[in-house]
């Protein structure tokens, strides 16, 4: 590995007295001992966060997807010794480090709050979630003064699912604004995928390795319809392998808690994933799926178990490495970005068809789409009530980040949704009851922590 890679944007790092571990073994602690890391326990992944210590939290989410990364590597590691000495750290930390990290940009109540703090944040340079991950992990996060985690130059790249600016993403159609937070229509007010104007330094030095032609191809985007948001096309290798991680984790695994709660029902399953599987060209698939709806609806739990454990190794042993250069015709020189992992066609069908479920069956439904609904509201009236006069409501820490913002000429409303952001889901309903609900509750704590 090219040793640019392992920088770091501040190069004074403290050097502890026999501390053997590789920078990617560093920047997996760093991630595990944060505070935004903690905060994940308390914010929701699919069923609200708070319900139950069954469902999955953005925290254990994390944990699975970290899980499944590992798995990933070594299974590439394995399949392509000829390029795994080029490609890969000899350890699975990185790909660890990068599944741990990803949701810690995540706001609470999930989706909603995105919306909520992007329509808040409309007028000076938008929120997203990938965005927020990276300037946490490169600024906000106290490891270091200014830096944040002061994390390895290629762990920064693998967390970077959207290699462009907001600003340089935005579609040409304009929504109207609407009269009252609670007319906000959330498909709306998507944000486009990207990182943020205000992070500008941190991003030039993070690509400043790649050659001008590589860095003008991986910041490339395109739109998908008129006036919608345009999208970058392409990840590094180790995003690739961590967003794969991600979306079996969500496709799978969360689909465990949605049976659990009885959420989603075995009729559905049989027709809407059962049915389409068996329309694949894979034996494998065939025979699994003749019992695998009464496997996972079964009362016995290790069956459920059975069933998802065949299906999680099934999605990470079917993933192939592939050359950009030869499939897509670009000329990427940074082998990093030359190479993704990928499914192959049929496995590609089998995750969308879960996740499809997922989104359908679960995502979709009245509760958690009203749940979500109640959240946005907390968010947006949290956001404008700290703008209305932040130095008699903001806490001590983000009060001094406001004052900096605006003496270093700033963005003071970042300021703002970096502490919306940062917070649970129970901090953030705490702090709208004593704000907003005249009962006598008692003051919280400010800390966060």
């Amino acid at each position: 590995m090219n040793d640019t890679w392992s920088d770091r944007q501040f190069a004074s790092v403290v050097k502890r007295r026999h501390d053997h571990r590789s920078p990617f073994q560093r920047d997996r602690a760093r991630i595990l001992h944060s505070a935004a890391f903690r905060r994940l326990q308390c914010k929701t992944q699919v069923i609200g966060s708070g319900q139950s210590d069954f469902y999955r939290t953005r925290l254990t989410h994390s944990l699975e997807a970290a899980q499944i990364g590992s798995g990933i590597s070594a299974q590439l590691r394995a399949k392509y010794p000829e390029l795994a000495a080029q490609l890969f750290p000899k350890d699975d930390s990185l790909i660890e480090a990068l599944c741990l990290a990803h949701d810690i940009g995540h706001p609470p109540f999930g989706h909603g709050g995105e919306v909520a703090l992007h329509f808040m944040m409309r007028d000076h340079g938008g929120f997203e979630g990938n965005g927020q991950t990276f300037r946490i992990v490169s600024k906000l996060e106290p490891f270091s003064e200014g830096y944040g985690m002061n994390l390895a130059r290629r762990t920064l790249l693998g967390l970077v699912k959207y290699p462009q600016i907001i600003d340089e993403l935005q579609g040409t159609h304009s929504p109207t604004t609407p009269a009252s937070f609670r007319q906000l229509k959330a498909n709306d007010w998507h944000p486009p995928k990207g990182l943020y104007k205000d992070d500008a330094k941190s991003i030039d030095w993070l690509l400043a390795p790649l050659s001008e032609q590589d860095k003008a191809a991986f910041q490339q985007s395109k739109v998908k319809k008129t006036g919608a948001h345009l999208k970058t096309i392409y990840k590094s290798l180790d995003c690739s392998m961590m967003e794969l991680a991600d979306d079996i984790a969500y496709g799978i695994h969360d689909l465990e808690d949605a049976i659990a709660t009885g959420v989603v029902h075995a009729n559905d399953f049989e027709q809407h994933v059962v049915k389409q599987l068996q329309r694949l060209d894979d034996e494998w698939l065939q025979n699994i799926s003749q019992d695998l709806t009464a496997q996972l609806f079964s009362q016995q739990h290790h069956q459920q178990k059975e069933a998802i454990g065949s299906l999680v190794n099934y999605l990470i042993t079917a993933i192939e490495l592939i050359d950009l250069n030869q499939t897509h015709n670009t000329h990427f020189q940074e082998s990093l970005l030359r190479y993704n992992a990928k499914h192959p066609q049929i496995a590609d069908t089998v995750l969308d068809i879960f996740k499809d479920f997922v989104y359908q069956f679960v995502i979709k439904q009245p509760a958690i789409q009203q749940a979500e609904y109640r959240g946005q509201q907390i968010v947006m009236e949290l956001f404008e009530a700290l703008s209305s006069d932040p130095e008699r409501l903001l806490p001590a820490q983000a009060k001094i980040q406001y004052r900096q913002a605006i003496d270093h000429g700033e963005s003071p409303a970042r300021v703002i949704a970096d502490y919306v952001a940062s917070m649970t889901d129970d901090f953030a309903t705490k702090l709208y009851q004593t704000l907003f609900i005249p009962q006598g509750n008692t003051p919280i704590s400010w800390s966060n922590n």
